[in-house]
Formats: structure tokens, C-alpha cells, sequence
């Protein structure tokens, strides 16, 4: 069993859990549920932004702690400030420290798109997902079936929520497009060893539809990698380990965008 059977073996027992505790009713009454819902296409595209998407993340199962001494309303807030254009939020807590009061400080700070960054295998997590101010919910295709991924997209999109679908080999990606999806994101991580290389990104990108955002997700440290992955037809880049590995986040993704 690799790192990513574990981790949603133990997401099941987690949402099982879940759906005991909290009703779909609490869901729909929570602070966030009825707010109008912020376009990912339209903020990744705006010119007078980055095309960034900035990720909170205390640690991994690769890295161990990344960074646990800063807190998500300064970071996030560092990073739209300095022109991403959406975040990204860890609420898995037994393999990334993360919390879903993270979402709700983050959407409290900012008036850009979030990302839920978690491992979305039930119709109660996308829900729960608006609940806490999400306005893009991640579907990896190595966890979900074609038809898996068609039922929470489809449900994503009834909420008015943006679905972010993240494969790593073109298998995944031809098995797992539907016209619910908004964008694709290549992850130049493999999720069973967690080696990185971003020649994923360009060896996918042809392959996917001219319809749907194009995403590059891990591996990317360097703004000379963004202007290239650019060139490959690329709208959005999620970087969360370069910025959060600095004692001050928005300070290094300031420096950052002064490169690109």
C-alpha cells in the first residue's frame, strides 16, 4: 500500500465519521453556503494578476513540516496581496496538518477563489466544501472511476462551484474529461513516490482540450519554469512548498512575482 491508498483509506473512516456528526442541514445553514461563488477562469485570466495559485500547507508526507509557525490569514492574505490568483487550502489533518477552520480564516481574509486542497471521494466533502467558503473543489483521478468523478463534478457544478481535476499520465486523463470540469491540472508530483518533474506538464499538454484552464501543479520553484510552462499553452500554477518553506510566505512569493 503506497501513500496515497493510505491516505484514502484513512479519508474514508474520516467521512464515514463525518456524515454521523454533521447533517447536510448544518451544511446549507453554515455562514458561507449561500455567498455567489467567485469564477476560477476569471480570476486565473486576468491580466493584472499572476496566474498563481498560492498554497497554505503546514506539511507533507514527503517532507514532513514544511512550515507550522505562521498563520493562514497572514499568509493568504500575503499572497493575494501580491497577485495570486487563487489559493489553495490543505484541510486533510492526519497527513497535512491542515484544518477546515483554515478554509474558513482564508475565505474570511480574502476576496479572491479557494481551492479545498483535499482527497474528495464522497458527495458529502463537496458540500461540506461550499459550507466552509471553497469556491474550486479538487478531483484526483488516481483516487476516482470516470463515473466517480462525473457524479461529484456534477454536483460541484449544481452548487455553482469550479472543479479542478488533477492527473498525472494521459491514461488518467482521457478516461477522467467531462463537460462538468473547468480546468485540468497536470501534478508533476507522483502521488506513489513523490518524485517531481514538471516534463509532465509539457508532455500533457497537448492532450488537453482547448476548452478546459490548464494547470501546472508542483515541481515549480522558478519563475523562468512559469513564462516556459507559459509558452506551453499553461494558464494557472499551483506553488505552495517554494513559499511556505520561507519564514515569511508572502515576502517570498512578493520576491517571487518581481521575477516573472
Amino acid at each position: 500500500m503506497n501513500i496515497l491508498d493510505k491516505i484514502v483509506a484513512h479519508k474514508r473512516t474520516e467521512v464515514q465519521s463525518a456524515r454521523k456528526h454533521i447533517t447536510y442541514t448544518s451544511l446549507e445553514e453554515s455562514e458561507f453556503f449561500h455567498r455567489d461563488i467567485l469564477s476560477f477562469k476569471d480570476f486565473l485570466l486576468d491580466e493584472t494578476r499572476t496566474g498563481i495559485i498560492a498554497e497554505f500547507k503546514r506539511r507533507s508526507p514527503s517532507k514532513g513540516v514544511i512550515n507550522d509557525r505562521v498563520s493562514v490569514e497572514d499568509v493568504t492574505t500575503g499572497y493575494a496581496s501580491a497577485g495570486a490568483s487563487a489559493l489553495s487550502v490543505l484541510t486533510d489533518r492526519n497527513f497535512f496538518m491542515g484544518k477546515k477552520i483554515d478554509l474558513v480564516r482564508a475565505r474570511r481574509a480574502n476576496a479572491i477563489p479557494i481551492l479545498r486542497k483535499d482527497f474528495m471521494i464522497d458527495e458529502f466533502q463537496v458540500i461540506e466544501a461550499k459550507s466552509l467558503g471553497a469556491d474550486i473543489i479538487l478531483l484526483i483521478a488516481a483516487i476516482l472511476t470516470p463515473a466517480e468523478i462525473q457524479q461529484l463534478a456534477s454536483l460541484a457544478k449544481s452548487l455553482g462551484l469550479n472543479v479542478l481535476l488533477e492527473v498525472h499520465n494521459l491514461e488518467e486523463l482521457e478516461r477522467s474529461i467531462n463537460p462538468n470540469l473547468d480546468a485540468i491540472g497536470v501534478n508533476n508530483r507522483n502521488l506513489a513516490d513523490f518524485t517531481v518533474s514538471v516534463d509532465t506538464s509539457y508532455q500533457l499538454a497537448e492532450h488537453i482540450p482547448a476548452e478546459f484552464l490548464k494547470i501546472s501543479e508542483s515541481a515549480i520553484s522558478n519563475p523562468e519554469t512559469i513564462k516556459q510552462l507559459k509558452k506551453a499553452g499553461f494558464n494557472g500554477f499551483l506553488i505552495g512548498e517554494n513559499f511556505m518553506k520561507q519564514a515569511d510566505p508572502g515576502a517570498a512569493i512578493r520576491e517571487f512575482v518581481k521575477e516573472l
